[in-house]
């Protein structure tokens, strides 16, 4: 599973990058609807993964090029269902986004 799960390395005071806003620079920079703002959605539109993959992996390359780590969340801060019914998605489709949205990450993960 994790290779971190006893012990994670951003805690040991060294620099780690994050991402710059997700919603705000798809929204803004791309151009890109975001429903509610909710960029799990994404993850089921065609193309939409590789949005998020090419998002995500900017800033992982970013951070093997400064030899940095980094920390990177998963695209679901909307992904619950309050949120989510508002958009069309009942228990099981935020399930699956929301492990979608975890594997993209895992696999992005060097």
């Amino acid at each position: 599973m994790s290779s971190y799960r006893s012990h994670l390395p951003q805690l040991d005071g060294r620099v780690f990058l994050t991402d710059g806003g997700l919603e705000t620079t798809l929204v803004f920079h791309e151009g890109i609807e975001l429903p509610c703002f909710a960029a799990f959605d994404l993850i089921n539109r065609p193309g939409g993964e590789q949005v998020l993959r090419t998002y995500f992996e900017r800033y992982a390359s970013i951070a093997v090029e400064q030899r940095r780590g980094i920390v990177l969340e998963t695209p679901t801060w909307r992904a619950n269902p309050d949120w989510g019914s508002r958009i069309g998605y009942d228990a099981r489709a935020l399930a699956d986004a929301n492990r979608r949205s975890v594997a993209l990450l895992t696999a992005i993960r060097l």
